[in-house]
């Protein structure tokens, strides 16, 4: 009777306008109400019959009202709504078609559904991944939320789910360009290649590459100055500004690199074939020729020229590193002429890594981790590889050659596309200074001088020489992100003045950029290409997605891989990285996975412990007993299939105190 009386309802709609309003987020929780975060300090208790009208991350204004003597927020308009394309597993109900999002905090939301024209709902099974669109939200006015199935990702049981899942989550493609049935060079006809076939280059890479983009040859003169030629294969040989295939490569920015597997940014006809410089096969490369004195000190005679090579053999980093470091390798006995390549690309390598030790930043050394899968997709192994001598041999040659194109295309052009990094964010540089002059009777780090690269990089080497990593670890979140530029500048991060990478051109299409520069250096032209100014923004955005979903695989794998491990009581060794007030964030040394290790866990009573992001400790009892960088026995005690996340605790437990025992023990009498 009066649910369609005009009068209330006018009623309803004054109080309504006379109640207070709050802008802010949808925070839910796994018990179905939730919380508006008006902002850090502020929020507001949404009962769950509120939530319904909206889902995590929504930006919504809401009314503020007193219901039992407590302030609860309910949304009233949609300002941004927080999920429109997603990733989501079919539902099915009473024969009907649902889709339920694949996200942590809405995996309880069950949304109805139908399917876009050309995709058979009778197709979808029970389970099965898929992508989605939010088409109706109630706080747009519709009856309820709904949802459109676009694509149909793959099924419910498949192995390979976690590749192909998180490539759709991230929008990426899962396989490579399609290739052409010829490819021809297109070369400018002026640009003179250079035979250097017979000059004994060597490619240094994993055993299983294919795409292998750099060859080395060094030759030391009787002085003791190193003559470094460095070739790069050249797919802008094959590839013009103008081709479909450069605009493929610019939407893909670059090669993906999964656990297991990759995707390429080129077409493997041409990546892992024409433009791969396979041994004693004649390729066509970009060249720079340098000299590095003794001491590791670049000169200024940098050449680029381009040429045709050949590799006079293609070796692997472990058959090296044997090599280099005991004087032999079962599985690899070189020629005299290629031994003595590598024994002097070696000591080149040592004299770069001794001048950027004292000069610049050399980051230190961290396992890379790897999994091996079997045909069936599943993790037969996680290694822990760590960088050895021919790693660092290969590393200080293309850092020697990036340099040197930083130089040069900042003197040709004064533009290109850069690596840059501005050292501390502006906002932070006086509570970096207070930071590291703490323990100090007198400051020795200024503001002015952490302003500059030498400054920037003096305080890297010495935060590297001391034997914690806490005060490395605290002052990395005061550090400005690492950015793509037009413009030449310097990278504070590593020590360098201009950093310009050109060595990775099969899968960095920077890299391609930059050959079309380097090219019309050699020419003395105007080059064919410019990097625009959304170039640099593109780029960032791709690096970001593809680390992101790199990420999100070895999540995936992590948990397939230790999901017994609790009920084991494996012990691992784990690296704190992150302390916040719920806990410690910390890497699994034995094999990279990381683990949150919450409070509780910890200790029981939460009001011994304060764990603060602020000065990266952990302490119980008013007293520190973690910090970042610490490292600390653990075992799993959770491992989540749903969320891909890993929960650990300390293997060694702090104890309770006599009050929190007696208690526990009245406790268990009540």
């Amino acid at each position: 009777m009066f649910q369609d009386n005009p009068l209330l309802a006018q009623l309803k709609q004054q109080i309504q306008e006379n109640l207070p309003k709050k802008e802010g987020t949808i925070k839910a929780t796994e018990k179905g109400f939730g919380f508006l975060e008006v902002d850090a300090k502020n929020s507001f208790f949404i009962p769950p019959p509120y939530m319904k009208k909206c889902m995590h991350g929504d930006k919504v204004v809401a009314i503020i009202r007193t219901e039992k003597e407590r302030e609860v927020a309910e949304p009233q308009e949609l300002v941004e709504q927080a999920v429109t394309r997603f990733i989501g597993r079919v539902k099915l109900f009473k024969g009907k078609l649902n889709v339920t999002p694949d996200h942590p905090q809405l995996k309880k939301l069950t949304l109805k559904a139908k399917t876009i024209k050309g995709l058979k709902s009778d197709d979808l099974k029970e389970g099965d991944w898929v992508v989605a669109q939010l088409i109706r939200h109630p706080l747009k006015g519709d009856n309820g939320f709904f949802a459109e199935i676009t694509e149909k990702i793959t099924d419910a049981d498949d192995k390979i789910a976690p590749w192909w899942v998180t490539l759709a989550q991230n929008d990426l493609p899962n396989t490579e360009p399609e290739g052409l049935e010829q490819w021809d060079i297109k070369d400018d006809e002026a640009l003179e290649r250079v035979d250097l076939t017979e000059m004994p280059f060597v490619t240094i890479d994993g055993e299983s590459t294919k795409d292998m983009d750099d060859a080395l040859y060094v030759k030391k003169n009787d002085n003791g100055q190193f003559e470094l030629t460095i070739a790069i294969a050249d797919p802008t040989a094959y590839i013009t500004p103008e081709d479909n295939m450069d605009k493929v490569a610019r939407e893909r920015g670059f090669t993906i690199y999964l656990p297991g597997r990759n995707i390429p940014m080129l077409p493997r006809d041409l990546a892992d074939d024409l433009c791969s410089l396979i041994e004693n096969e004649v390729r066509p490369a970009i060249c720079c020729q340098v000299t590095v004195d003794a001491d590791g000190v670049i000169g200024d005679d940098i050449r680029f020229f381009a040429a045709n090579i050949k590799s006079h053999a293609r070796l692997a980093y472990d058959h090296v590193s044997d090599w280099l470091e005991t004087s032999s390798s079962d599985k690899w006995q070189p020629s005299d002429e290629i031994a003595n390549v590598v024994r002097e690309l070696s000591e080149f390598a040592q004299a770069r890594a001794t001048w950027r030790e004292t000069h610049a930043v050399v980051f230190p050394d961290h396992p890379d981790y790897r999994f091996e899968l079997s045909e069936d997709n599943d993790v037969v192994a996680i290694h822990a590889d760590m960088r050895r001598t021919a790693n660092r041999l290969v590393e200080e040659s293309m850092i020697t050659a990036n340099i040197c194109a930083g130089r040069a295309l900042s003197k040709a052009f004064g533009y290109g596309v850069f690596n840059t990094h501005l050292g501390f964010k502006a906002d932070k540089l006086k509570d970096v200074v207070d930071l590291v002059n703490q323990d100090k009777e007198e400051a020795t780090y200024t503001a002015e001088s952490l302003s500059t690269l030498e400054g920037f990089a003096a305080l890297r080497r010495d935060l590297g020489a001391l034997e914690s990593s806490y005060l490395d670890n605290r002052i990395r979140k005061y550090q400005a992100y690492s950015e793509i530029s037009n413009q030449p500048d310097a990278h504070f991060a590593m020590g360098l003045d201009v950093y310009a990478t050109w060595t990775s051109p099969i899968r960095k299409y920077g890299d391609m950029v930059n050959h079309r520069l380097l090219k019309a250096l050699i020419l003395g032209n105007e080059p064919v290409q410019k990097p625009d100014d959304e170039l640099g923004e593109e780029l960032a955005i791709h690096r970001k997605h593809h680390k992101i979903a790199e990420r999100t695989v070895g999540d995936w794998l992590y948990a397939r891989t230790l999901e017994n491990d609790p009920k084991a009581g494996t012990e691992f060794t784990a690296e704190i990285f992150d302390i916040n007030r719920a806990g410690m964030r910390a890497r699994l040394l034995e094999n990279g996975a990381g683990v949150f290790i919450p409070n509780p866990l910890i200790v029981a009573n939460k009001e011994r412990i304060e764990s603060n992001n602020e000065t990266g400790t952990v302490a119980i009892d008013k007293e520190v007993v973690y910090r970042l960088g610490d490292t600390l026995k653990v075992v799993l005690s959770d491992v989540n299939q749903e969320t891909r996340s890993l929960v650990a605790k300390p293997v060694e437990v702090f104890a309770e105190t006599p009050v929190e025992a007696k208690s526990d023990a009245e406790e268990a009498q009540k």
